[in-house]
């Protein structure tokens, strides 16, 4: 007789210090975009300046105190890059500094990801498999762990737009160095694209806790 899955897998506190980063990330994101829209360039740059900082800082307070490391987190970090990336790419590319076929490369690999991470989370919910459950964020199921090619696109994709955004505030950027940006990001993002389909350590199920009789 198979055992009912009806209990939480693992349930976690998700109110910590690297999550309010991630999410202070995510809800930044859009008024960035619309500064830049707006072409104003120095208030853009110190806001993604504010969103790197963050970002360097939820990743080391996780590494240094494992009470603040969760396993939502490992999936809430890099859906707040993808969120900030992909608007910085699209407004970017609204005010043509930045080519449309690279913005939409780098869209269509972070949507497959993010429904792959959709998919992640439904086949490792145990039944019953509600909506509410679905999306507990206390009801941890899953851990992500990008890929090191994954980390090398994020920092050449965010080189790329504090470049482009930098151009602008301090007098301009070589041509070339931005063009150079540009290929070595389409590069960067197919071999990450690649690195996802083909690792078999992106991801991993946690099992349930066994329950004491």
């Amino acid at each position: 007789m198979k055992e009912k899955m009806e209990e939480v897998i693992e349930r976690e506190n998700v109110f910590t210090i690297p999550n309010f980063l991630c999410v202070s990330r995510i809800i930044i994101s859009p008024y960035l975009g619309y500064v830049i829209i707006q072409s104003n360039f120095q208030l853009a740059f110190g806001l993604f300046v504010f969103a790197g900082v963050t970002d360097l800082i939820d990743g080391w307070v996780a590494r240094t105190y494992p009470s603040q490391a969760t396993k939502i987190g490992s999936f809430l970090d890099p859906m707040a890059d993808k969120i900030l990336v992909a608007i910085l790419f699209v407004t970017l590319t609204y005010i043509e500094l930045i080519p449309i076929p690279l913005t939409v490369m780098i869209i269509a690999r972070d949507l497959l990801l993010v429904i792959a991470g959709f998919y992640i989370r439904y086949q490792s919910l145990p039944p019953p498999k509600t909506l509410p459950r679905y999306f507990d964020v206390t009801h941890a199921t899953a851990q992500l762990a990008p890929t090191f090619v994954s980390k090398v696109n994020t920092v050449v994709q965010l080189s790329l737009v504090a470049t482009t955004l930098a151009s602008p505030v301090f007098g301009g950027v070589n041509p070339e160095v931005i063009h150079g940006l540009w290929y070595l990001t389409a590069a960067t993002t197919v071999a990450s694209a690649c690195s996802y389909i083909f690792s078999r350590n992106t991801y991993k199920y946690l099992k349930p806790k066994k329950q004491d009789k």
